[in-house]
């Protein structure tokens, strides 16, 4: 089992990584970064069209190697050898993070109480609100 932490590439979203990597190197556990690509189809003449395809992928591998060097940089302070492994996923963030974090068996998942959206007022974003709501295992919120 291991631990799986979803960033977004937001400042609280590498709060969360650092907090994940931390707990991993502390109990030895591999962890797992994940981003998940939400794409926002348009009708255009007719058709879906997925705008941005190559950039959303390019950016969310961006993502994940930062957040790797993040956990990384973590580690290293703890002098712990853990493994770290990223993964870009895509389709309703919640339940993406969700479905993978059962589906590969994670211990614990962390996030982010809000990411890179719009609705900055809400002290726990839809997110994390839903994350909390269909996760199968413990998830920890990171303010």
């Amino acid at each position: 089992m291991h631990y799986l932490v979803a960033t977004d590439g937001s400042d609280v979203s590498e709060l969360a990584v650092e907090h994940a990597a931390s707990d991993a190197s502390v109990w030895g556990a591999p962890l797992e970064i994940v981003h998940v690509l939400a794409p926002k189809a348009e009708l255009v003449e007719g058709e879906i069209v997925l705008p941005g395809g190559d950039k959303a992928i390019q950016q969310g591998t961006r993502i994940l190697d930062s957040a790797r060097k993040t956990a990384s940089g973590v580690a290293e302070d703890y002098d712990a050898d853990i493994e770290i492994t990223t993964e870009l996923l895509s389709g309703n963030p919640p339940e993406s993070i969700t479905g993978y974090a059962e589906e590969s068996d994670a211990r614990r998942i962390y996030v982010g109480h809000r990411g890179l959206s719009a609705e900055r007022e809400e002290v726990v974003g839809s997110v994390a609100k839903t994350v909390l709501d269909k996760a199968t295992v413990p998830v920890t919120v990171v303010r």
